[in-house]
């Protein structure tokens, strides 16, 4: 039997994050890191096949890598397309981890090495929280010994975001109000049922306008990548056996309702007017912004290349993609200097060590133990997804 444990500690935390806040809540500049319902839309068992930086310490390279982008907030509510009733999709609100879901009694789905995960590595814990769970229930309220975190994917948009869970400095739990914007999960708070944009993670409408997640950065991988970079990782277990917002309910967790709607042209529900069209709405791409410049990586050219050096705006990065096709970025700074980066099969090579993909950990060399980082703090995402909220984006390649 796996050992198990809950992560529900309902601890405040002060101290260690600051809300951000905008000067004028009507208007909005949303610093992006970089990246990356039917989200909302989905009720129980519906399918929708038819429907110069300073290097700290274990670090390679710092990153300033921001962008801003200008919204309106609070946003109309005629804005806001209802896809479902509030928390017809069950968040998770009292998760278990265990290092596989054999074992448990209520789970009659076996965790492949296929399956994909996002897969979160903080404080020196590595978790991950499968798809095949995400996919129905979209929320995740987890807490990293005494710290707060929300895990959110949006299946509409192929988008996994992971921030702290802290609304005006004190923790609580998130859940799916049912609606869309931009074809994007909406969130809402519990504390004041204020209403949250999942790519921005951001409160666009109720008291907290303008407050914004600090992000924690994630990886969208296979499960069978991600434990063997991450070999202690513990994995997210299905309900029954994690608690939901609405109690301990289940779902099909061996049926993907969103198959037909990744393999097709059909964007969101129906809400979407324009759509950059210079490449298939559903191609993977990693995003990066930085020095106003944004631009995304689709993940057949990164195969393509191998590894791509490159500069965004004046930032220096690293992108690569697994056998699996995980996508990865990197800021490609060692030690205050840029380094060229070459590709030796599953590993990354720069400044004489070799670096896991997907941890961007040296694994050798002078530099064993540093890590590289991250440049893009949202998961990739679909090229749809993507433009709408950086319509200005360049295609590397292009």
């Amino acid at each position: 039997m796996s050992v198990v444990h809950l992560a529900t500690k309902p601890h405040v935390v002060h101290g260690w994050f600051e809300r951000i806040t905008s000067m004028n809540r009507r208007r909005f500049l949303a610093a992006l890191g970089a990246t990356s319902a039917l989200a909302g839309c989905l009720g129980n068992n519906q399918s929708a096949d038819g429907a110069d930086s300073t290097d700290t310490p274990g670090t390679a390279g710092g990153s300033n890598a921001t962008r801003t982008s200008s919204f309106d907030l609070p946003v109309p509510k005629d804005e806001l397309r209802r896809g479902a009733p509030k928390d017809a999709i069950p968040a998770i609100t009292a998760p278990v981890f265990s290092d596989d879901w054999s074992g448990f009694d209520e789970v009659n789905v076996t965790l492949e090495d296929s399956f994909e995960v996002v897969g979160v590595e903080l404080d020196g814990i590595a978790r991950a929280y499968p798809l095949a769970i995400l996919n129905w229930h979209e929320i995740a309220n987890d807490a990293f010994d005494d710290r707060p975190v929300v895990v959110t994917y949006c299946p509409l948009c192929g988008s996994a975001v992971v921030a702290d869970r802290l609304v005006a400095g004190e923790p609580t739990n998130f859940g799916v109000s049912g609606y869309l914007w931009m074809s994007d999960l909406v969130m809402y708070d519990v504390r004041t049922e204020s209403l949250w944009s999942q790519v921005l993670a951001t409160a666009i409408r109720g008291e907290r306008t303008g407050d914004t997640l600090s992000l924690i950065p994630s990886t969208i991988s296979t499960w069978g990548e991600w434990k063997a970079s991450h070999p202690d990782t513990e994995v997210l277990v299905p309900p029954p056996v994690s608690d939901t917002i609405r109690g301990r309910q289940s779902r099909s967790y061996d049926v993907n309702p969103y198959s037909s709607y990744r393999q097709s042209g059909r964007v969101g529900i129906g809400f979407n007017d324009e759509v950059d069209e210079r490449m298939h709405p559903k191609t993977s791409v990693i995003g990066i912004t930085a020095g106003g410049v944004a631009r995304a990586y689709p993940l057949d050219a990164v195969k393509n290349a191998g590894v791509v050096n490159d500069t965004v705006g004046e930032l220096p990065v690293v992108v690569a993609s697994s056998t699996d096709g995980t996508l990865v970025a990197y800021v490609r700074r060692i030690d205050g200097s840029v380094a060229e980066f070459e590709r030796d099969g599953s590993a990354l090579v720069a400044a004489g060590s070799r670096w896991d993909l997907l941890t961007g950990r040296a694994l050798d060399g002078s530099h064993e133990g540093a890590t590289l980082t991250r440049a893009n703090d949202r998961s990739p995402m679909f090229w749809f997804a993507w433009a709408d909220f950086n319509p200005d984006t360049e295609i590397y390649g292009r």
